[in-house]
């Protein structure tokens, strides 16, 4: 399925994990956030943008009339403006789209499925994290994370003092420290080892499954590319203890439940800073930008 231009379709299911004796948990969906409905379950954030991209968050109205969204019964469009030369006489930037859940969780299972993403192009910056109230202190987790022509996903988690972590993964990683202490606010870092996990090879690949579990014991994050979802996640009955290693496994020491609560769902497409992006970019991207389904499962 082919669309024409840079496009991002979402649908996205919340669901609560119910434990039913010490060997087994079910899963019983809570929400969804799919189709024709999802805008009315996100927030449009349109504050300055608080890490300085080049980027004019704006309303769900304005969004519309600049076709920069749109749904479908089975798909959500979120679109960054990529026709136009934006130049430094533009306060804020390109305009774009970033949206916010309503709702907060503590814990869950967080299972996305990407037809497409923006990737593969300079000046684009995307992302799909969760983060809580009086940043950093109730913690962010960066699921999908690059910049410019990135060919492979970085997940990471910010908190506040104290929090280190360690743990048996597939990915590389790239710092342990999630603090502030880390250069540059770096936080803890993975970066993913698989060559299809982000940007033009992701794209190419139709895309494919994040899940990221969050519980008292830690973060763990998986990707499975189109053709290599299991079963379990395609049949709505997830099992990720059959999943095998996560790219990201976040656990150690820290105290989880103390540094993690209460998140927002966050997804954005963010123009780079001015001095990174340039002044007059114009952003193309060849493929729509697609997002089909998102579940997302409490503990």
């Amino acid at each position: 399925m082919l669309f024409p231009t840079s496009r991002f379709l979402a649908a996205i299911a919340v669901t609560i994990l119910t434990q039913l004796g010490i060997a087994c948990a079910k899963y019983n969906l809570q929400e969804n956030y799919e189709g024709l409905d999802f805008f009315n379950k996100f927030k449009f954030i349109t504050v300055d943008d608080p890490t300085h991209g080049f980027v004019d968050y704006v309303s769900e109205a304005e969004a519309r009339k600049l076709g920069l969204i749109w749904e479908t019964d089975k798909l959500v469009y979120i679109g960054v403006d990529h026709s136009n030369i934006i130049g430094a006489w533009c306060r804020r930037g390109r305009p774009s789209v970033r949206l916010e859940s309503k709702a907060q969780y503590t814990h869950g299972l967080i299972i996305g499925s990407f037809w497409h993403m923006p990737g593969g192009e300079c000046g684009t910056w995307p992302a799909f994290w969760t983060y809580g109230d009086n940043w950093p202190n109730s913690g962010e987790i960066d699921i999908i994370e690059g910049v410019h022509k990135q060919a492979k996903n970085t997940m990471t988690l910010h908190t506040s003092a104290n929090c280190n972590v360690d743990g048996d993964q597939s990915g590389t990683w790239i710092t342990h420290d999630c603090s502030p202490a880390t250069p540059n606010n770096a936080g803890c870092g993975v970066q993913s080892n698989t060559d299809n996990s982000f940007g033009t090879a992701f794209n190419n690949n139709r895309g494919g499954v994040y899940a990221t579990l969050w519980n008292s014991n830690g973060i763990k994050i998986w990707f499975f590319p189109r053709n290599k979802i299991p079963k379990d996640i395609t049949k709505g009955d997830p099992k990720p203890d059959t999943w095998g290693k996560p790219e990201a496994n976040f656990g150690g020491s820290c105290n989880f439940d103390s540094h993690f609560m209460k998140h927002w769902i966050v997804s954005h497409a963010n123009p780079l800073r001015r001095e990174l992006s340039g002044t007059g970019l114009r952003i193309k991207s060849r493929l729509p930008n697609l997002l089909p389904m998102l579940e997302v499962l409490h503990v």
